[in-house]
């Protein structure tokens, strides 16, 4: 999902940026045909607002029939569940808005009258149903659900520029409940789901699937008939209701062999509508054949892509055919990207939206960069980097979502532009980087495509893949990245001598809760004959010392020269050659320094007592400490800007370096 905002909302509530993107700087529901067995999990007490009910059993289809207006957004008409007994059922739950009147349920095709509404639960007391039976419920009812709000279940509007009304929906993450009765579990994907809409015969209603027929019902409305065959989850399901025209596009991807995909637009019909968003439209075909060629083909090439033009300040990945507000190449290339990050494959908590988001954005880079050029894709992904890292306070959160933050009302922490989109992005960026071959990377992503295809996997289960494609480790990784908080700075001097680079690496954190970033840096060498060239170093520790033997002199440094990592750099300073026996030497960082600066000794025999003074130029001394470790943090608030000496004594050795207080 990507949200567009207006300046004066960014500069009410600028935390809510997420997705923001500025252009100027199914099987048929029978028992037959399930296609997968999934592992529920017991009723999880973070979850409060369900019902613990709703893991009674395990949702196989969904068969929404319903009335829709673009007018209003006022509906009618009935949605059936079909599910199997996890254990016995003799309480059915599911969840639907008391704004939404039940009119009559039916399990099994029996009526039941003994409806309990209680707050966004219903509970249906039902004759037991054994552990592994096939059950459908089917549910009458009707409603105009609240509005308001980027989260609102059903939303109506008016385009203004092209004088149509428009009606849509948005369920994720908490909001299917406000138009169809549903469990809203991500674990719980419904093999199948049949979308049938009626409306006024003038009108055009899009959804998911294949749209199978579009029955005339003789009394001025019809009935479009979509059913989608693959696995789906329940935020998924959507539908958009206007006066529309069909404008089809095809994409062939190379792997089906001469086969197309078809990608059907749901577009306002006036003919200024397709003259403003054809070139858009049309340049989805080459997007959806690249990512079936980066990744695995298109997940749905035997049903569609498309898009349902509406009034939303952004896009919504509806599966198979995107609610969206516009075709501008950004926001269609996220969006498609979610159709193998969010849709094939889907997170299974919310905790774990990175599986949907941080993907589609890192999708959204690489379409730029294959298709608009190498300088496109730079600018992409140093302004991805610069949002994922402009959250410098300590209590910075991480790209995991804490369970505790993910409960209804709090959507915006769950769909945090720096840290779910950007940051999220920015790391598989890194990932990528680290393992230092592309076909291996491309391959993880591949087998995690086809491991999960159809289900939902979390964090973790991306990091399992990637540790088995590549045989590396990445608990660190993903320890520093994924939950840990933050981002490095960096703090260098250099020089050369003796046909040697000498580097000295210090990095502090913008955190105290991720103290070290063990990370793959490249580095850039210029040499004195115009060459160049790039060297990669881990950084292992808070400092470290490197040094390089080259023949040719070097006489320029440059940090991470191609943006792969996230850091940012203090300081570069082109030192002299140093005498680090001296048993005070030390390396500082970062400098320049705001708050608070740190001290690392390098001395094997360091681990005595050393005393050391902050002073001006003229020699007057502010500060004074004395530390045994190898190691010291010195806060320095209160001390005004400007540059000052910092001197380390042991009583017979004296060391001492400048620095920057800002």
């Amino acid at each position: 999902m990507r949200r567009l905002f207006t300046l004066i909302i960014l500069s009410l509530i600028s935390y809510a940026s997420f997705a923001q993107w500025n252009d100027l700087i199914p099987n048929d529901g029978k028992q037959e045909y399930f296609q997968h067995q999934k592992a529920l999990k017991v009723f999880d007490p973070n979850y409060l607002w369900q019902n613990d009910h709703l893991w009674d059993y395990d949702v196989h289809f969904y068969f929404i029939d319903i009335n829709v207006s673009p007018a209003n957004i006022y509906i009618s008409g009935n949605t059936s569940i079909g599910a199997t007994a996890v254990i016995q059922v003799d309480t059915f739950a599911f969840e639907l808005i008391p704004e939404m009147t039940i009119d009559s349920f039916f399990m099994n095709d029996v009526r039941d009258t003994n409806i309990i509404h209680d707050g966004n639960n219903v509970l249906v007391p039902v004759s037991a149903i054994p552990i592994g039976n096939y059950f459908t419920a089917k549910i009458y009812y009707h409603g105009q659900p609240p509005t308001g709000g980027f989260f609102s279940g059903v939303t109506h509007d008016h385009s203004y520029t092209y004088n149509k009304d428009v009606t849509w929906t948005l369920s994720e993450p908490f909001a299917a409940k406000d138009w169809f009765p549903v469990k809203q579990v991500l674990e719980d994907k419904a093999d199948s789901a049949w979308i049938f809409l009626t409306c006024d015969s003038a009108y055009m209603a899009g959804s998911e699937g294949l749209l199978t027929n579009v029955t005339d019902l003789g009394n001025g409305k019809k009935r479009y008939e979509w059913k989608e065959h693959h696995a789906i989850d329940y935020y998924l399901l959507s539908f958009a209701v206007a006066d529309y025209q069909d404008y089809d596009v095809y994409a062939h991807p190379a792997g089906l062999n001469g086969d197309s995909v078809l990608i059907q637009n749901f577009i306002y019909d006036t003919p200024s509508c397709l003259q403003a968003n054809k070139a858009g439209i049309d340049e989805t075909a080459a997007i959806l054949e690249l990512y079936s060629n980066l990744y695995t083909i298109y997940p749905f090439a035997d049903e569609k892509y498309g898009h349902c033009l509406t009034e939303l300040s952004g896009g919504m990945e509806h599966q198979t055919m995107t609610t969206i507000g516009g075709f501008s190449f950004h926001l269609v290339s996220h969006e498609l990207g979610h159709m193998w990050f969010g849709d094939n494959v889907t997170c299974a908590t919310w905790s774990d939206i990175w599986i949907n988001e941080g993907f589609a954005t890192y999708s959204n880079y690489l379409a730029v960069e294959k298709l608009q050029g190498w300088n496109a894709g730079q600018s992409f992904i140093i302004k991805t980097q610069k949002n994922a890292m402009s959250d410098t306070s300590s209590s910075a959160g991480s790209v995991y979502i804490p369970e505790e933050q993910v409960f209804p009302g709090n959507e915006w922490r769950i769909f945090n532009g720096q840290l779910t989109y950007d940051k999220g992005a920015s790391i598989i960026h890194m990932l990528r980087h680290e393992i230092q071959n592309d076909s291996v990377f491309f391959d993880v992503l591949d087998t995690f495509q086809i491991q999960y295809a159809d289900s939902t996997a979390t964090g973790e289960d991306f990091k399992n893949v990637a540790e088995a494609v590549t045989g590396t480790n990445f608990d660190y990784f993903f320890n520093q990245w994924y939950y840990g908080r933050g981002f490095p700075y960096y703090s260098y001097e250099w020089y050369y001598n003796n046909g040697k680079f000498h580097l000295s690496s210090v990095q502090t954190t913008s955190t105290p809760y991720t103290t070290l970033f063990t990370m793959l840096m490249d580095y850039k060498l210029v040499f004195a004959d115009g060459s160049d060239t790039i060297i990669s170093l881990w950084q292992t520790d808070n400092i470290n010392n490197y040094v390089v033997p080259f023949e040719k002199q070097v006489i320029a440094f440059q940090v991470d020269p191609n943006n792969w990592t996230l850091e940012k750099v203090k300081s570069i300073i082109i030192g002299l050659p140093e005498k680090i026996e001296n048993p005070v030497y030390f390396r500082l960082g970062p400098n320049p320094v705001k708050d608070k600066l740190m001290l690392y000794f390098e001395h094997p025999n360091s681990q005595t007592t050393k005393t050391i003074s902050i002073s001006d130029f003229e020699g007057k001394i502010f500060r004074r400490f004395k530390t045994r470790n190898d190691q010291k943090s010195l806060f320095l608030s209160g001390l005004s800007n400007g540059f000052y000496l910092i001197k380390v004594s042991d009583g017979q050795n004296t060391f001492v370096k400048k620095f920057v207080k800002l």
